[in-house]
């Protein structure tokens, strides 16, 4: 306890250095956690977004589709399995009929996938009840969903119409005229991007897929029995879970994550570069106080610990610091977000205009415990030469 009083007193005496020092330190403090938590933010808005809208509890998906193969939709149809059928009715599943289509908003062409969705369901956070409005009931127009990537690309908004034309199940081209009944406002790009919603039973009398689907979305959180998931796989349906659907994001994520690790290293580099020459400088102009230590009793190693200790303190007052104006600082960008520039939208992030960054535990300690072990190894480094000092010579100021 007298050692770390002395230390303490030391450190505060050395004045505008030491908090300089700290300072620069808490900035490390603060920045570290900021971006780290910034990228934890992204990955859990992205994987909220997708699962919520597109992922679900996982799909159930016919054994000839590709979903990076638009050429496997041609085929990859077929009967919804009994079991699955079964959760669909019970509202834990929702079926779903993609097709190749294409679309001619005032003349101009563009391919996109159809996919046809019951208007009733509650899996997927897409708002499909539109599509059971007025213009289902028109035997001759489709109702059609599509997002707001879409509309700002083809120029369509709510009320359009334009013709749809697709091919059915025997190969045959047909086409009537769609018309927006919504433009919804998502972040996931991959529900949105080239795609037109319909509604399923009206999709399957227009192609002659009746009872048949592409794939089938599982409720969040869903469980199938075993005999369920059994007689799926004997269907020969594949399941997809969702930690196959983020693989890839979680994957970006992680090497965002060791990219910024370059910026820590950068930042502890100052700040470990500038306690390293204040303990060199402060052994230097404290040469007498040493050997005055040593002649009263001290021995080189409480001498070595004194000033390690100093040097220790240095993390401890810079995290305190960092509490001081970090805490309010970053819990007010939590409460608000980070705003993303404009063009953020295109890189394929399943993120809104905003980023909320997630500041965990684990995060926080981390971060203190690793610029507290590299301050001390720093405030170390310095001292190994008073291992061999001798009191007459530090006290006639020799440091050899």
């Amino acid at each position: 306890m007298t050692l770390l009083k002395l230390a303490f007193k030391n450190l505060v005496g050395a004045g505008l250095r030491t908090w300089l020092n700290v300072f620069v330190l808490s900035l490390s403090f603060v920045l570290i956690v900021f971006t780290q938590g910034l990228i934890q933010g992204m990955n859990k808005q992205a994987e909220e977004a997708m699962v919520a809208s597109e992922v679900g509890g996982g799909h159930f998906q016919h054994p000839l589709y590709d979903p990076y193969d638009p050429l496997t939709l041609v085929d990859a149809h077929g009967p919804v399995p009994a079991a699955l059928g079964s959760l669909a009715a019970a509202g834990k599943a929702a079926p779903v009929l993609v097709i190749q289509g294409t679309i001619y908003p005032e003349g101009r062409l563009y391919t996109v996938r159809v996919n046809g969705i019951d208007p009733g369901q509650a899996i997927l956070n897409i708002p499909t009840s539109y599509l059971a409005g007025p213009a289902s009931s028109d035997a001759d127009e489709i109702p059609v969903l599509i997002g707001g990537r879409m509309a700002k690309t083809t120029g369509l908004k709510t009320g359009d119409t334009f013709t749809l034309q697709w091919r059915d199940a025997r190969g045959t081209f047909d086409a009537r005229d769609a018309t927006v009944v919504r433009v919804m406002i998502t972040s996931v790009q991959s529900v949105d991007v080239g795609q037109v919603w319909v509604p399923l039973d009206r999709l399957r009398g227009l192609t002659g897929m009746a009872g048949e689907a592409t794939f089938v979305v599982l409720a969040k959180g869903a469980v199938l029995p075993a005999e369920t998931a059994a007689a799926v796989k004997t269907a020969g349906w594949t399941f997809r879970g969702p930690d196959d659907f983020l693989a890839d994001l979680r994957a970006m994520v992680r090497s965002k994550s060791l990219g910024s690790s370059i910026l820590y290293v950068i930042l502890l580099a100052l700040a470990m570069l500038a306690i390293f020459d204040t303990q060199v400088l402060s052994i230097f102009h404290r040469r007498r106080e040493m050997g005055t230590l040593m002649a009263l009793g001290f021995t080189r190693t409480k001498v070595i610990g004194l000033f390690t200790l100093e040097g220790a303190l240095n993390g401890v007052l810079a995290a305190l610091a960092a509490a001081a104006y970090g805490v309010p600082l970053l819990g007010w960008i939590a409460r608000t977000g980070w705003a993303l520039p404009g063009d953020m939208d295109s890189y394929g992030f399943a993120i809104g205009e905003r980023i909320f960054p997630a500041y965990g535990l684990g995060l926080v300690a981390g971060t203190t415990l690793l610029v507290l072990a590299a301050t001390t190894v720093v405030s170390f480094l310095p001292t190994r030469r008073i291992a061999k000092l001798k009191p007459t010579d530090a006290l006639r100021g020799r440091l050899t």
